[in-house]
């Protein structure tokens, strides 16, 4: 069943059979999207599971969201430091909003991201990665060094991720994709990282992907 609901912030809720303690994935939609974007990939993936899709807090245009202000220069896309702050407290205060309401198995969230939504899970996973299962980050960027700091590495080391990214992508390049695989690499314990012939899209082949690891680490978490 899908319904509309509202936290701090709004979200849509898809739920299959049983809704108490299932194992939940939160998604976050990119600039300019809304929460009705990535809920589309439900169907393909774990039917166990339950899925929040959520409206970013910024409105930009009718039925256009995002996460904190972009600005466009000649020189690239920049973002204020502390708007970008200040999105990740707003959705940490609904990630434990979510789990107080639904008491998911674990106590713990899956999260996933596209775009500027790969951004804020991987905010999250620095700052919170006691709030979570683990991270999809798809076509994202990860975060510039003054907000790497990860105030509890163990707990961020435990944390698995998969990094998707398209060969292709004019928006966020490739190397964004490549960066985050480098940076990663050796500071958590389980790295996954695919790169397909698409641009800053979602690539037909990779909701299977997703599909699989979200089923082989939630069986083992």
């Amino acid at each position: 069943m899908l319904q509309r609901k509202q936290l701090n912030l709004a979200f849509l809720d898809l739920t299959a059979g049983e809704t108490q303690e299932n194992d939940i994935l939160v998604m976050l939609h990119g600039y300019g999207s809304n929460e009705k974007d990535l809920i589309q990939l439900a169907p393909l993936l774990d039917r166990e599971m339950r899925f929040i899709s959520v409206r970013a807090p910024e409105r930009l245009d009718r039925e256009m969201y995002g996460w904190f202000p972009l600005e466009f220069t000649p020189q690239g896309v920049t973002a204020d430091r502390e708007a970008v702050r200040e999105a990740g407290k707003t959705l940490a205060v609904f990630l434990r909003g979510v789990l107080e309401t639904y008491n998911p198995r674990g106590g713990k969230l899956w999260l996933m991201g596209f775009s500027q939504g790969a951004i804020m899970s991987y905010l999250i996973a620095l700052a919170e990665p006691s709030l979570l299962h683990g991270i999809i980050a798809l076509s994202g960027q990860f975060p510039e060094p003054a907000l790497q700091a990860a105030p509890d590495p163990q707990a961020f080391r435990a944390l698995p991720f998969l990094v998707v990214h398209g060969l292709y992508d004019d928006v966020l390049p490739v190397t964004n994709g490549r960066f985050a695989e480098q940076w990663l690499t050796g500071k958590i314990d389980d790295l996954t990282y695919r790169e397909y012939p698409v641009g800053h899209s979602i690539h037909p082949d990779a909701p299977a992907v997703l599909d699989e690891w979200l089923t082989s680490r939630r069986r083992a978490t």
